[in-house]
């Protein structure tokens, strides 16, 4: 499994091994030989925890794992694969490393006659690096300790442990005990001593035990069948009389002799003392899943569930955290089952081992699952990232969710048609509250409690017989004595009879519990099912198929477009657009199209075809499918057909395997010891028979068939080699790792995985920035006039918080300090600290960014300083961001609308002392050939404007410099009026603000105005100087430094131009002079600007008599004006521009009007005053009126 290399041993002959319903039995435990050794993934663990903290490694070494303030019976032990049968399969290798650390994630376990040794279970997932998977069962119970040389082991390790803590016992029993023991009351006297008990071990008074565990490991998820089989082997080895077979027949039976149950049929098999029953979906119907949803909606609750389910499909860091491994097990299986038709493409480890701590410093996507330590609580938990994580407590029922986080498509309805199921098989929505009542209890409960703690999904002990809980009671026995001397004859087995008739029914209610379960599966996985055929009922039609054939699509996989994403979007009901943006991005999105693609040359995936079926299926009911593009809800119509399917198969058998039976043995080996697992006689399980039933001849017949199938697709298609090369390149778009390798964890090893990590980082900023490039400038093409637009602002939005979470995960690989959730933001924080105190040492701030332009009328405008520490002030002066993780957001927003971005993070970078104290060497940040490449690809976004700060935080509070510049020449500078202006925006208006008197500057302070657009600007013409000439207006944006330039050129008082008081400008955005120096840097010659129309004449030129248009100039403005307005009403409302420059502009509609009018208008009168336009308009308007 995990791609282990050996070679086939003699169980990979010619026996069916893919059709089995199991292909390992392995055994695990101690070896009597070796003796006690310290577990080296311990020792790894602690070398990597010490290289985390910065601490010497020599340190972590110089115990050799052997750690003398923990107690010897909580300590880690090495455990070893005693036994595994057959030895090998060909197409499933033994991976003997992998397959030791999750049956035994915690190592070798000790207790004594005074502990809790109740078996546990646990089930474990082995994911290849090509995503097939391998499950795993596992029954661990407890083996008293025959050998001398391990008690004196155990006994030695006590006297050692106890001189080193002698004096003192008591100030230091927190640190000598296990975790267990330190979430104790210190005061507690009494619990003190009972644990003091409880880690003691004497050799002459204790009887010591060590784990074992018994594995299956099968192809498909059949948990609860293993989990059933386990029990009875476990069962029958405790047991006072010995099975009725041996061990080995009952092992080789599975092994060899029971077939996995074909599509669509149960299947019945025999274990030590009862029948087995296992049922597998059929190709028309959900995949196979046994873990019971039930504990999964118990545990979480079902609001909480459905946030994780959301947090899964958009593919950020999930991290379940639980005391038990079984319940990890349990939601990751139930989580990733929800997703159809849709699956997991990234890390998968819903338990990770101890020695795997360090992936959670994998810079991708993950889904992994974390065992807990009692008494630590979440604060505790140093995470390397947290800024896309999403913390899953179980035991706790509590979840914390990623900031910016879309709500699921109808969440409140969904959640409402769950609800139902679930109260129909009586399950409390809100879940079950146990498990942190249970948590609260653990601290003042004995330790003894505390192990039994009957809370941790494991396998329940067995019932209690009233009768012989009854027998020795003082009060029954004088009973028994008063009813003897009376002459009442007491029937003894009348009790037992009334027992055995409870015990069966209870039976019959735990077979009813498990067909149930069956049938809550189903129909929550139905509903979900149903939400996605919903959503996606009409994908066919946005797939784009190019490629002729599969070599040149799998060739130019990554520079083809798969799905027209824009034109979905388009399509969707406004409500679903948020997750519907986010999640049409993922890499589970983009494997299924692929899937779709393929298709057309392969065999359909199943899933694929299942869920194609489906809607094929609602589109027959439907007719017609554009009824389905609603955001009206429709619930699940096929819950009652679902449930029929699984009662029907458990209700009848289609199958039934081969009895147990007697194998030819040796005489003498495998004798039956109770409490003992005997030595299995391998001779008889390395291999099966060579023709036991008929589906041997079925696989054998199904394998010739797949056989002709490959070669003649080696004969008309690629070669097996390449085809497999282009298909992981091809899915492999957009993840770094696929999954972690268990057998392997050498420091070489790491550093390689390392290595991949920074390579997938950087290929996946390549891939975003020319993404967000390409989608970009295809806008603002349309802005031109030339194509249809292919990116609304809910997809750039989308984008960037894309880019926002690589940013996150950059700044978190390799990261060994920091402070917050936020790695960016604490490396931000801390070079600002750095920086402010060589400034106060300095005295002298000296500004880090270019300086602004002058206007172009000579006037100055006051420079803006620039730099990376002002814009972290910008942010952290904003009131509405109350996270870490929320302003290095913001930042990032900010700088890549300054067009900053790759110069502020170039700057942040180039403090080497600080990068190298806050990172380890092999850090993406510390990598320098992918580090300048990774700026470089940022600084390519400079190549077009993003309003992505702007857009966003439209509440906050900016402040504006504006500047009235007249023009000199001809005007005063100075007037006696009294001057007022309003600045108008995409998001609002300042409202009339007074101007001081005598000053062209002012600056003021508003909620976010937006994009700037017009600018009103007059005054009341009081005085004896109040005739103003404005040349233009100019309006900056403090915190961005967009600078909006108003043109006027025109008077402002009565008696001259038009005599108008007040003036409406239309603003431009200016370019900004790091602009200009970025085009004078690049070697490639400057971008040219599209050939523009002639300009037309604006009004101020109509007074001269050369330049008046004639009667076709004018029709041709007014046919262009009226033109634009209705493009500008076909638009998507998203896609629309300023309404504003169409109707007030200098080629709108306004001035095309005014051309109509002044058109032979008089206006000069002898001896009289100059009439205007308004007045016609005005007088004409009078007429009217009368």
């Amino acid at each position: 499994m995990s791609g282990s290399g050996a070679a086939p041993g003699p169980g990979s002959g010619s026996s069916p091994a893919a059709c089995r319903f199991a292909h390992y039995f392995v055994l695990c435990g101690i070896d009597a030989d070796s003796g006690l050794e310290p577990d080296e993934l311990a020792v790894l663990y602690q070398w990597l925890e010490a290289d985390r903290h910065g601490k010497s490694q020599d340190a972590a070494n110089t115990t050799s794992g052997e750690n003398f303030d923990q107690s010897p019976l909580r300590r880690t032990f090495k455990s070893k694969v005693l036994a595994h049968y057959p030895q090998n399969i060909e197409w499933n290798p033994f991976d003997q490393d992998a397959v030791n650390m999750l049956c035994m994630p915690k190592g070798l376990s000790f207790r004594t006659q005074t502990d809790n040794k109740d078996p546990q279970f646990h089930s474990f997932i082995i994911t290849r690096e090509d995503g097939s998977r391998t499950y795993g069962f596992v029954l661990t119970f407890y083996e008293e300790v025959t050998s001398k040389q391990i008690c004196t082991a155990m006994q030695t390790l006590y006297q050692m442990h106890n001189a080193e803590h002698y004096s003192s016992v008591y100030a230091s029993s927190s640190c000598s005990m296990d975790s267990l023991a330190s979430s104790l009351d210190e005061g507690d006297t009494t619990s003190l001593l009972k644990l003091q008990r409880y880690n003691s071990y004497d050799i002459s008074r204790d009887t010591l035990y060590v784990s074992k565990s018994i594995c299956l490991i099968t192809p498909l998820p059949f948990m609860q069948a293993c989990k059933k089989f386990l029990i009875q082997l476990y069962k029958a080895v405790t047991s006072q009389q010995p099975p009725p077979l041996p061990l080995e027949s009952y092992i080789h039976n599975i092994l060899y002799e029971v077939p996995l149950p074909p599509p669509g049929r149960s299947l019945k098999f025999y274990g030590v003392y009862e029948p087995v029953i296992c049922q597998r979906p059929g190709p028309s119907e959900l995949p196979l899943s046994d873990y019971p949803l039930r504990e999964a909606f118990e545990l979480l609750g079902l609001e909480n569930l459905v946030q994780v389910f959301t947090c899964v499909l958009l593919e950020m860091q999930i991290l379940l955290y639980s005391q038990d491994y079984q319940r990890l097990m349990t939601v990751a299986e139930g989580i990733t089952t929800l997703l159809f038709p849709f699956q997991w493409q990234h890390v998968y480890v819903p338990i990770l081992p101890a020695s795997l701590l360090h992936f959670l410093d994998a810079p991708v996507p993950y889904l992994m699952g974390l065992q807990s330590k009692e008494g630590t609580d979440r604060s505790k938990l140093e995470l390397p990232q947290e800024a896309n994580l999403c913390f899953v407590d179980i035991d706790n029922h509590f979840i914390e969710l990623p900031e910016e986080f879309p709500q699921f498509p109808n969440k409140v309805d969904f959640i409402q048609e769950l609800s139902e199921v679930l109260v129909q098989f009586g399950i409390p929505p809100e879940g079950s509250l146990h498990c942190s009542e249970s948590t609260s209890k653990l601290k003042n409960m004995v330790l003894k409690d505390l192990v039994n703690d009957k809370k941790n999904g494991n396998v329940s002990t067995n019932n209690i017989s009233m009768y012989e809980l009854l027998k020795g009671n003082e009060t029954i026995a004088r009973l028994q004595a008063l009813a003897k001397r009376t002459g009442v004859a007491v029937e003894k087995m009348d009790l037992s009879a009334s027992l055995g008739e409870k015990d069966k029914d209870l039976k019959l209610q735990c077979e009813e519990a498990e067909l149930r379960d069956y049938q809550l599966n189903v129909q929550l996985r139905e509903v979900f099912a149903n939400r996605f055929t919903q959503m996606f009922a009409d994908y066919e039609a946005f797939v784009i198929q190019t490629a002729q054939d599969m070599e040149s699509w799998l060739t130019n996989r990554e520079q083809m477009q798969n799905f027209d994403k824009a034109s979905f979007l388009s399509d969707q009901p406004e409500p679903y657009l948020p997750f519907l943006s986010r999640f049409i991005e993922t890499q589970m999105f983009a494997t299924f199209i692929d899937n779709k693609i393929m298709s057309q040359w392969e065999e359909k995936d199943p899933l694929l075809r299942v869920f194609d079926s489906r809607i094929d299926k609602i589109r027959l009911y439907n007719v017609r499918a554009p009824t389905l593009r609603t955001s009206i809800y429709q619930k699940c119509s096929t819950l009652k057909e679902a449930a029929q399917s699984i009662e029907q198969r458990l209700m009848k058998m289609d199958h039934t395997a081969i009895h147990p039976h007697l194998l030819d043995m040796k005489i003498g080996q495998g004798k039956y010891e109770q409490g003992f697992f005997p030595k299995l006689q391998s001779d008889v399980l390395a291999t099966g028979p060579t023709n036991n039933n008929r589906w041997v001849s079925r696989s054998a017949t199904a394998q010739r068939r797949k056989e002709r199938l490959r070669q003649h697709s080696d004969h008309v298609g690629l070669d097996n080699d390449l085809r497999e090369k282009y298909m992981q390149e091809a899915r492999s778009l957009g993840k770094n790792l696929r999954q972690p390798k268990l057998s392997d964890l050498s420091p070489a090893v790491i550093a390689q995985t390392n290595c991949k990590f920074v390579e997938g980082l950087l290929k996946e900023c390549r891939m975003k920035t020319k993404r967000m490039l390409v989608e970009k400038m295809g806008h603002e093409a349309v802005e031109l006039g030339h194509g249809e637009a292919n990116i609304t602002g809910l997809e750039e939005n989308t984008l960037i918080a894309s880019l926002c979470d690589l940013l996150e995960r950059i700044w978190s690989h390799g990261l060994q300090v920091k402070q917050g959730k936020s790695a960016l933001w604490s490396h931000l924080i801390q070079f600002q600290d750095r920086e402010e105190k060589q400034e106060h040492l300095a005295e002298s701030p000296v500004a880090l960014g270019p300086e602004r332009r002058k206007s172009e009328s000579g006037v100055m405008l006051p420079t803006l300083r620039v730099s990376l520490i002002q814009d972290m002030r910008h942010i952290q002066n904003m009131s509405e961001i109350k996270t870490d993780v929320g302003r290095a957001r913001a930042w990032i927003r900010l700088s890549l609308e300054k067009k900053l971005l790759s110069q502020h993070l170039k700057q942040l970078l180039s403090n080497q002392p600080l990068t190298k104290k806050l990172y380890k060497r092999y850090a993406f940040l510390r990598c320098e050939e992918e580090r300048e490449q990774f700026l470089y690809h940022l600084l390519s976004l400079n190549a077009v404007d993003y309003f992505c700060f702007t857009s966003v935080f439209t509440t906050i509070m900016i402040p504006y410099r504006s500047v009235i510049i007249p023009i000199k020449k001809l005007s005063n500078a100075i007037i006696t009026s009294n001057p007022w202006i309003c600045v108008s925006g995409e998001l609002g208006d300042t409202g009339v603000m007074q101007i001081p008197k005598n000053l062209l500057e002012m600056t003021f302070e508003c909620q976010n105005l937006g994009k700037l657009t017009t600018v009103q600007i007059g005054h009341d013409n009081s005085g004896l100087l109040a005739k103003w000439l404005v040349d233009c207006v100019m309006v900056r944006n403090e915190i961005t430094g967009h600078t909006y330039r108003f043109p006027c050129g025109r008077w402002l008082g009565k008696g001259i131009d038009d005599g108008s008081l007040e003036r409406i400008l239309i603003g431009e955005l200016m370019t900004s002079a790091s602009d200009d120096d970025l085009v004078k840097q690049c070697r490639t010659p400057p971008q040219q600007k599209s050939p523009t129309t002639a300009r037309r004449l604006s009004i101020t030129s109509l007074t001269g008599k050369n330049n008046k248009p004639n009667a076709g100039q004018i029709q041709e403005g007014i046919g262009e004006a009226v033109n634009n307005i209705v493009k500008h009403f076909h638009k998507p409302e998203k896609e629309r521009g300023s309404l504003t420059v169409l109707l007030c502009g200098e080629n709108g509609l306004v001035a095309a009007l005014e051309q109509v009018f002044h058109h032979g208008f008089k206006s000069a009168r002898i001896f009289h005053k100059n009439v205007f336009i308004w007045d016609f308009i005005g007088a004409k308007d009078a007429s009217m009126r009368r």
